[in-house]
């Protein structure tokens, strides 16, 4: 999570990649850095991954997860209409 008033700018993405790179390994860099408002999670905190994973893949929400499963339904709704706005 970014802290408060921090904007994804051009040298935070920079940074990223470079820790990734160097704290990882150059495969773990991806393509695209983007900002999301926050993460899909279970009602017990586990991150959504693989949800979010097949919904930009192109699957519907409906089938990649229950809303009534979420703490946060709002924010896997971001990542759909994030995913809508790429396919066309």
């Amino acid at each position: 999570e970014m802290a408060a008033g921090v904007e994804l700018s051009d040298s935070l993405i920079a940074q990223v990649r470079s820790r990734l790179r160097a704290e990882r390994s150059p495969r773990h860099v991806p393509d695209e850095i983007l900002a999301a408002p926050a993460i899909p999670v279970t009602l017990t905190g586990k991150k959504m991954e693989i949800p979010v994973r097949r919904l930009l893949m192109g699957e519907p929400i409906n089938k990649v997860a229950s809303k009534d499963a979420m703490r946060n339904p709002a924010a896997l709704e971001w990542f759909a209409a994030f995913s809508n706005e790429r396919a066309q």
